[in-house]
């Protein structure tokens, strides 16, 4: 499992403190921490991925408060952690867990 960067406030100004130059996984929290998604991005797109989930036109996701995201070095090997993330911990606003 990668090691995910420490759990911080789903603002645009920390959005654009995540790096480009890798792909990276990504979880969007509640208050409580709880990973409400999981999802990942290629590089050069994890900030526009990321906004993508404050836009009410797009994805919001409701109450995510709190973000975290890992680099990962090949978005084969992001997808593989994804799934095993999203079967493990279950997140709300994953389409693979309904």
């Amino acid at each position: 499992m990668p090691k995910f960067s420490r759990t911080q406030r789903f603002t645009k100004k920390n959005i654009a403190n995540v790096p480009q130059d890798k792909a990276i996984i990504y979880k969007i929290k509640n208050k409580s921490r709880d990973n409400l998604y999981t999802g990942i991005a290629g590089r050069g797109r994890s900030q526009e991925r990321l906004l993508e989930h404050k836009d009410i036109k797009k994805e919001k996701i409701p109450e995510g408060t709190k973000f975290q995201y890992a680099q990962i070095k090949t978005k084969v090997r992001a997808h593989e952690i994804e799934k095993s993330i999203i079967k493990k911990e279950r997140p709300e606003f994953n389409q693979q867990y309904k």
